[in-house]
């Protein structure tokens, strides 16, 4: 059986990581070192965890029957860099 709440707090770590990474070295070597080489993967990749970051929210939500507040602080938690970070230690944490 699939544990849904696992795969939400993996997909919440790596997104947050992809996160920082994007903020914390891309764009900084992007814009301070004229080296844009790595946005373009970072980016494609932190965009990817974010869309299934929400989805898997959405899975989760349903399967669990979580109810509209939380669903929506999830769902904002993506939005704020560090967001899914709070969100697994004071949402998703059991």
């Amino acid at each position: 059986m699939i544990n849904h709440l696992k795969i939400l707090r993996t997909l919440a770590v790596l997104e947050g990581i992809s996160t920082l990474v994007l903020f914390g070295i891309a764009m900084p070597m992007k814009y301070l070192f004229n080296n844009p080489a790595a946005i373009r993967p970072v980016g494609m990749a932190h965009g990817i965890l974010f869309i299934a970051y929400c989805v898997w929210v959405l899975i989760e939500a349903r399967s669990s029957k979580w109810l509209l507040p939380k669903t929506a602080w999830a769902l904002a938690a993506s939005l704020v860099p560090f967001g899914t970070f709070v969100a697994d230690y004071k949402l998703f944490k059991k």
